[in-house]
C-alpha cells in the first residue's frame, strides 16, 4: 500500500494576541461589483442590522472590509486575503458591522513573528511501506538496548482501515522476555483504531486512539517503571492511561527493538498473522516518560533530544528487502500549539481557537489602497494577462485584483502556468503595466500558498515551482517594469512582496533534499535562491558563508553564519539543519524601497562626523540578501555578518552614508513592512563597499541616506585646527594651574582640593582629545581613547557639580552644619562616572564608538551616557548661578544702603550691574556653562566656531582667575619665595597682595 493523502489532525497552536478596540463607525459601500448594498447600513437599530451577505463591502474607520462569506482555517484565510492584497482585521469590528456578523471571525495577529504568521511546517522522511500482512517485511535496530526504566515511543502512522486483526505495531524482545514491550493495534470497521500498551507481558486495554480513515495520525506510549504509570497519546491528545502496569521492574537489558513485527523469540520469531499492514515512518524512542508538552514538540517534527535512544534514521536499521525502497514523503508538521486569534461579536471580546478550526473571517485594507485596487481594473496592462489567459486556456490571472480565483489550483498546473508566464515575459517588447504587474504577483501568491495543502509524495514538480517562481520573480524585476512598480507601490509595498513569497516557498524546497540532492540551487538574472541541507556534525563548527553570484567570500557580495552561531546550533541538540538564502539585485529595488521615516545612523567616517547634514532621502542601495536556518521544527535565528555593495560618494555636497538594515515583515498591513536597524551594525566601510553584523537572520541591505551637506571641507579644515589650537592652549593653561597649587603649597582646605581636581580631570581630557586623531588607526587604541575621554569629561563636568554645590554651601546655605564633605564629593567626582562608563560599555559595546573618529557614537542611545549627565550638570549649576547673583545683588544692595543711606539712582544701577556681571564672569568657567553653547553647534558653522572658542578659553580663565590672580596662590608662592631669599640674603618685608575677585561676597567661597 502507498502512502495515502492525509494530514495531521488534533494540532494547536498558541498565539500572543494584544488585540485593541477601538471605537469604528461603520458604512456600507457596495458589494464587489460596485452596486449599493441593500444592507441597513444607516439603520437607527444596529442590533436589528440584517446579517453581512457574502461579498459586501463596508467601510469602518479603521478601513474598508470584505466579507468573503467562506469559512476557512486561519491560514487559509491570511493566505485567501494575502491573495487581495488584504488582510485580516487588526482592529475587532465595532459598530453596526459588528452587529451583523453572527459568528466568531479570524483575527489578524498583532505581535507577529519577525518574518511571517506561524505555518504547519513541511518536513521530508522516509517511510517504511509494509503493505499487506507478511512475515518477510520489518526494520530491525542494530543497536541493542539498555535496561530501561521509564520509555517514550512515538511513530507517525497511516493504517490499513482494512486490517480488523491486531498487530503489532513495533516489538522489544530481551534474551529472556520475548514480549518485553509492544505497540497492539488493530482497526474497527468505520471506526476507530484501538491501540494496547504491552509491558514484561502484562497486556494494558485496548482503547481508541485515532479514527480508521486511512490518514497519517502521529501515536505515542509511555511508560513508567515506578507506579506502573502508562499512557497513550494520538495526535497529541491524551487517549488512555493508568496504573499499575508491569510496576516496579524495569524493561530487561540487551533487548532487540523491530519495527512491524510481534518477536516470538529475540530477534526472529515473525508472523503473518501479527504482522503490521500500513505505513510508518518518524519513529523515536526515548529512555523517559515525555511529559505532554514534549509530547507535543514531538508532533511538531522536533522531538526533544534529552534521553534519545533512537532517532527516525532508516540507514540505522536492517530492513528486510521487501521493504526497500523507502519511499520519502512530505509530513505537515504543527507547531507545538496552533491557537489563533479570535473576534467574538456577541461578547466583544477576543480570544483563540484552534487554527484548523474552519471560521468566516473578513479581508481588511486601507481605504486608499482599496480605492486603487478598485481602479486596477481600468489599469494599462489588460491586453497581457487577457494573452496569457489565451495561452493557458485558463483564467490564470485575474484582471479584478479583488475578485475571488476561479477553482483550484494544482501543484502541475501552477508549474505550467508559470512556464507560460516566463514565456510571455521573456517576449513581451512593452513595459509591464500596472494591472498586469498586480496580477502576477497575485498569482505567485497562489502558487507558493499550495504547500499548505495536505501532505503528498515527494514529485519532481516541487522544484519545478520554485525554478518556475524565481524566475517570474527575476523577470518582473527587470528595469523596464519600474513605472509599473511605483505605480503599485502603495498597494502591494513593493519588490519585497517577491521576497516574500520566495521565503514562503524555500521550506517547501527542502522537503525534495536528500542525502544524494543535499542542495537545490536557482539562480536568474535579477534572483536567485539556495537551499541547503547541512549535517553541523560533519560540517563542524566553522563559519558558514553564502556567496552571491558575481560576489566574494573575502570581500563584498556574501553573508556569513557566524562559528559561534554553529557552535550554538550544535549545543541545542541539533545534528541537522537547512541552510536558505536567497538574493534580488535590481535597479527597481533602488526606484521603490526608499524609507523616508528611518532612524538616522551612525556617520561612517571623519569627514561625515565633523560636517553638518540636512536629510534629503533613504534608498536600498544594495541587493536584497536574506538568511534562514530551519531545523525539523521551524526557524531557528542566528546572528548573521554581511558585506555588500553600493554606489561611492558622488558629490561633495550630497553626503552617502550606509545604514545597515532589515526588513520587518509585518503580516496583516497594506505595506508588508518596513526598513529597521535594531540589532544591526557597520562593523567595515570601503569606498563602495559596507559590511554589516545584525544579531538576528531574515533579508538584509545596505540603505543609503543622502544627506545635504551644510559645512563644506573649508569650514571643517577651519574648525579642526581651532580645535587642536584651543585644546593645546587651554591643556597648557590647565596644567600649569594644577602644578601651581601642587607646587606653592597652597593650603589646603575643600575649595583648593575641589579645585585640583577640576584642573586635573579637565587637563586630562583635553589631552587624550588631542590625542584622538592618532588613535584612530588602531580599532582597540580607538575605544580606550574614546573611553578615557568620555570618564574623563564626566569626571570634569562631576567636579564643576562640585564646585557648584561648594559655591552654594558657602553663599546660599551658610545655616548647613559644619563638617567636611569631601567623601562626598569624591564619590561624586570620580565614582559616579567609573559608573556610568561601566555601565555604557557593557550595555553598547558594539554602538559605542562611532564610525570615523574616536568618539561616543552620536546616533545611537551610547550618546545618552555623556549628554544625559552634561545636561544635568549645567541644568545645576545654572540654577545655581542664578541663586548666587541674586543673593550678591541683595548683599551690595544692603552694602550701598549702609554706606549711603539715599544713593542717587545712576549709583543704584551701577552697584547693582557690577554685582551681577562680576559674579557671572568669575563663576563661568568653573560652572562649565560655556559648553551651553555646544547644543547649538548643528545650526551653523558660526555656532560651531564659538562653541570651539568658549570651551578653549575655559582653561586661561581658570588659570587666570582660580591662580595667577588668586590671592591664596599669589601669598603662597610670595612665602616660597621668601623662604628661598631667606637662604640667600636678608627678607623684605612682605607687601600686601591685592584681594581676589569679588571681595565682597561671602568669605570669598571660590577663590
Amino acid at each position: 500500500m502507498q502512502p495515502r493523502r492525509g494530514k495531521c489532525d488534533g494540532q494547536k497552536v498558541i498565539v500572543n494576541v494584544s488585540i485593541k478596540f477601538g471605537k469604528n463607525a461603520t458604512r456600507t459601500i457596495g458589494s464587489l461589483s460596485g452596486n449599493p448594498s441593500s444592507s441597513p447600513a444607516g439603520s437607527r437599530n444596529p442590533r436589528a442590522a440584517a446579517p453581512v451577505a457574502p461579498g459586501e463591502v463596508v467601510e469602518t474607520a479603521e478601513g474598508v472590509c470584505r466579507f468573503p462569506g467562506q469559512r476557512l482555517s486561519w491560514w487559509q484565510a491570511q493566505e485567501s486575503c494575502e491573495q487581495r492584497f488584504g488582510h485580516l482585521p487588526l482592529v475587532p469590528p465595532e459598530g453596526i458591522l459588528a452587529a451583523r456578523l453572527r459568528d466568531t471571525v479570524w483575527a489578524a495577529q498583532r505581535e507577529a513573528n519577525r518574518r511571517r504568521p506561524p505555518q504547519r511546517r513541511v518536513r521530508s522522511a522516509a517511510a517504511l511501506v509494509f503493505g499487506e500482512r507478511s512475515a518477510e517485511r520489518a526494520a530491525r535496530l542494530r543497536t541493542a538496548l539498555p535496561a530501561l526504566a521509564a520509555l517514550t515511543a512515538c511513530a507517525h502512522v497511516q493504517w490499513d482501515a482494512t486490517s480488523s486483526a491486531a498487530a503489532a505495531l513495533f516489538s522489544l524482545a530481551a534474551p529472556a522476555l520475548p514480549n518485553a514491550l509492544q505497540l497492539r493495534a488493530f482497526a474497527e470497521p468505520r471506526g476507530a483504531v484501538r491501540a494496547a500498551l504491552v509491558v514484561r507481558g502484562h497486556h494494558a486495554p485496548f482503547r481508541a486512539a485515532f479514527r480508521a480513515d486511512g490518514r497519517w495520525h502521529h501515536v505515542c506510549a509511555t511508560w513508567e517503571q515506578r507506579g506502573g504509570s502508562w499512557a497513550l497519546f494520538a495526535d497529541g491528545r491524551l487517549r488512555a492511561g493508568a496504573r499499575g502496569l508491569a510496576a516496579g521492574r524495569p524493561v530487561p537489558p540487551g533487548g532487540v527493538l523491530v519495527l512491524g513485527q510481534d518477536q516470538d523469540s529475540l530477534g526472529g520469531g515473525f508472523s503473518a498473522r501479527d504482522a503490521f499492514s500500513g505505513n510508518l515512518t518518524d519513529f523515536h524512542l526515548w529512555a523517559r516518560a515525555l511529559s505532554p508538552s514534549q509530547l507535543r514538540r514531538a508532533q511538531a517534527c522536533a522531538p526533544p533530544p534529552g534521553g534519545l535512544l533512537f532517532r527516525w534514521d532508516p540507514a540505522a536499521l536492517d530492513v528486510t528487502p521487501a521493504l526497500l525502497p523507502a519511499v520519502r514523503l512530505r509530513l505537515l508538521c504543527p507547531v507545538p500549539s496552533e491557537e489563533c486569534p479570535t473576534w467574538n461579536p456577541g461578547t466583544r471580546a477576543e480570544g483563540s481557537e484552534s487554527c484548523l478550526q474552519p471560521r468566516p473571517f473578513l479581508c481588511c485594507h486601507g481605504t486608499e489602497t482599496y480605492r486603487q485596487l478598485q481602479a486596477a481594473r481600468s489599469w494599462p496592462g489588460q491586453d497581457f494577462i487577457r494573452r496569457v489567459n489565451a495561452l493557458a486556456n485558463a483564467t490564470v490571472l485575474l484582471p479584478d485584483p479583488l475578485s475571488g480565483a476561479h477553482g483550484a489550483l494544482s501543484l502541475a498546473e501552477a508549474s505550467s502556468f508559470l512556464g507560460i508566464l516566463e514565456r510571455v515575459l521573456a517576449e513581451e517588447a512593452a513595459p509591464l503595466g500596472p494591472a498586469a504587474l498586480l496580477a502576477v504577483l497575485r498569482f505567485l501568491r497562489r502558487a507558493v500558498a499550495l504547500g499548505a495543502g495536505e501532505p503528498e509524495p515527494l514529485l519532481e514538480p516541487w522544484e519545478r515551482l520554485g525554478r518556475g517562481v524565481v524566475s517570474v520573480a527575476s523577470l518582473i524585476l527587470e528595469e523596464r517594469s519600474a513605472g509599473a512598480w511605483l505605480a503599485v507601490r502603495k498597494v502591494v509595498g513593493g519588490p519585497m512582496v517577491l521576497v516574500a513569497s520566495v521565503q514562503h516557498l524555500a521550506p517547501l524546497l527542502s522537503t525534495v533534499l536528500s542525502p544524494e540532492q543535499p542542495r537545490v540551487h536557482i539562480q536568474h538574472c535579477h534572483a536567485g535562491l539556495e537551499v541547503r541541507s547541512l549535517r553541523l556534525e560533519e560540517a563542524g563548527p566553522r563559519d558558514y558563508v553564502f556567496t552571491m553570484p558575481g560576489g566574494h567570500p573575502e570581500g563584498p557580495g556574501h553573508i556569513v553564519i557566524p562559528a559561534g552561531e554553529v557552535r550554538r546550533l550544535l549545543g541545542k541538540g541539533l545534528s541537522g539543519v537547512t541552510m536558505i538564502h536567497s538574493w534580488f539585485t535590481s535597479s527597481i529595488l533602488q526606484y521603490t524601497l526608499g524609507e523616508p521615516g528611518l532612524e538616522r545612523q551612525a556617520p561612517t567616517s571623519t569627514d561625515q562626523a565633523s560636517t553638518v547634514q540636512r536629510s534629503q532621502s533613504t534608498q536600498v542601495g544594495s541587493a536584497v540578501i536574506s538568511s534562514e536556518v530551519r531545523d525539523a521544527a521551524g526557524e531557528v535565528s542566528t546572528a548573521v555578518t554581511f558585506h555588500l555593495q553600493h554606489q561611492a560618494q558622488a558629490s561633495p555636497q550630497r553626503l552617502v552614508e550606509p545604514v545597515c538594515a532589515f526588513w520587518n515583515f509585518s503580516p496583516g498591513r497594506d505595506a508588508g513592512g518596513s526598513w529597521a536597524s535594531r540589532g544591526c551594525s557597520v562593523t567595515a566601510l570601503y569606498p563602495d563597499s559596507t559590511a554589516c553584523f545584525c544579531n538576528h537572520s531574515t533579508s538584509f541591505a545596505v540603505l543609503l541616506q543622502v544627506w545635504d551637506v551644510q559645512r563644506g571641507p573649508e569650514e571643517d579644515s577651519l574648525l579642526r585646527t581651532l580645535s587642536f589650537v584651543g585644546c593645546g592652549v587651554s591643556f597648557c593653561a590647565l596644567t600649569t594651574s594644577f602644578l601651581l597649587f601642587l607646587a606653592a603649597g597652597v593650603p589646603t582646605s575643600e575649595r583648593t582640593t575641589v579645585h585640583k581636581n577640576l584642573t586635573f580631570s579637565l587637563a586630562s581630557a583635553e589631552g587624550f582629545l588631542m590625542a584622538s586623531e592618532w588613535a584612530q588607526a588602531s580599532q582597540v587604541a580607538c575605544v580606550a581613547v574614546t573611553a578615557a575621554m568620555h570618564f574623563l569629561f564626566l569626571v570634569a563636568f562631576s567636579w564643576m557639580l562640585v564646585e557648584g554645590l561648594l559655591l552654594w554651601s558657602k553663599v546660599v546655605a551658610v545655616s548647613m552644619r559644619p563638617g567636611s564633605r569631601m567623601r562626598f564629593y569624591y564619590a561624586m567626582g570620580w565614582g559616579v562616572p567609573v559608573l556610568i562608563v561601566a555601565v555604557t560599555l557593557a550595555v553598547s559595546r558594539r554602538d559605542y564608538v562611532a564610525a570615523g573618529h574616536c568618539w561616543l557614537s552620536v546616533h545611537t542611545d551610547a550618546i545618552w551616557a555623556f549628554v544625559g549627565p552634561v545636561l544635568f550638570v549645567l541644568a545645576a549649576n545654572t540654577c545655581i548661578l542664578v541663586r548666587v547673583v541674586l543673593v550678591t545683588v541683595s548683599s551690595a544692595r544692603r552694602r550701598a544702603r549702609m554706606l549711603s543711606p539715599q544713593p542717587c539712582l545712576q549709583q543704584q544701577l551701577w552697584i547693582q550691574i557690577r554685582a551681577t556681571v562680576k559674579p557671572v564672569l568669575v563663576l563661568l568657567p568653573i560652572l562649565g556653562l560655556t559648553w551651553v553653547v555646544g547644543i547649538l553647534v548643528h545650526l551653523s558653522p558660526a555656532w560651531a566656531c564659538a562653541a570651539v572658542g568658549l570651551n578653549s578659553i575655559q582653561g586661561p580663565y581658570i588659570f587666570l582667575i582660580y591662580s595667577a590672580y588668586n590671592g591664596e596662590v599669589r601669598s603662597a608662592l610670595q612665602r616660597m619665595m621668601g623662604k628661598k631669599a631667606a637662604t640667600e640674603g636678608p627678607v623684605a618685608p612682605e607687601s600686601p597682595q591685592p584681594s581676589p575677585p569679588l571681595q565682597s561676597l561671602r568669605d570669598r567661597p571660590w577663590s
